[in-house]
């Protein structure tokens, strides 16, 4: 019995099978390299993000501009200003915004989790499709051969 059709996976597929999970933004952290320094780097700028990222790290960084408010009032205006945009916005925003982007990695590995299982699951549809459609081919095989048999060798052309 001859196929009608040769299901050829899709690499993609294969490598969503052996994966068995999405990459997430921990898995990127976790990355060895061989080159020392970079790893020491990697750690070091990890170990400092993951502390300065604290909405913690913003309260003491709130305390520790307020240190210099009376004397940049004594000063003036523009030491007000100074103080305000280079002590205080980025003393305490760059915490804030490290839980900001704590929060959105967060969320961006809940989504390729997500995606991933919708992707899996699309796969193994696809995957039931086509056992489903070689199984139609050996039934339209067989029907086929028996209306040869019966009309003697060759199907005739349907009149129309």
């Amino acid at each position: 019995m001859s196929k009608i059709y040769e299901y050829i996976r899709h690499p993609r597929a294969t490598e969503l099978a052996r994966l068995g999970r999405p990459i997430k933004t921990d898995d990127l952290r976790r990355t060895k390299s061989s080159n020392v320094f970079i790893r020491f780097n990697a750690r070091f700028g990890l170990r400092i993000t993951l502390v300065v990222g604290t909405m913690w790290c913003s309260y003491i960084f709130t305390i520790l501009a307020l240190f210099a408010l009376p004397s940049a009032i004594k000063q003036g205006t523009y030491f007000i200003i100074v103080w305000l945009s280079s002590s205080f916005l980025q003393l305490v925003l760059l915490p804030i915004i490290i839980v900001g982007q704590n929060i959105q990695a967060a969320a961006s590995d809940k989504r390729a989790e997500e995606t991933y299982k919708d992707a899996e699951a699309v796969l193994r549809e696809s995957e039931e499709i086509q056992k489903h459609l070689l199984a139609q081919d050996e039934v339209i095989t067989t029907i086929l051969a028996h209306l040869e048999a019966m009309s003697g060798g060759t199907p005739s052309a349907p009149s129309s």
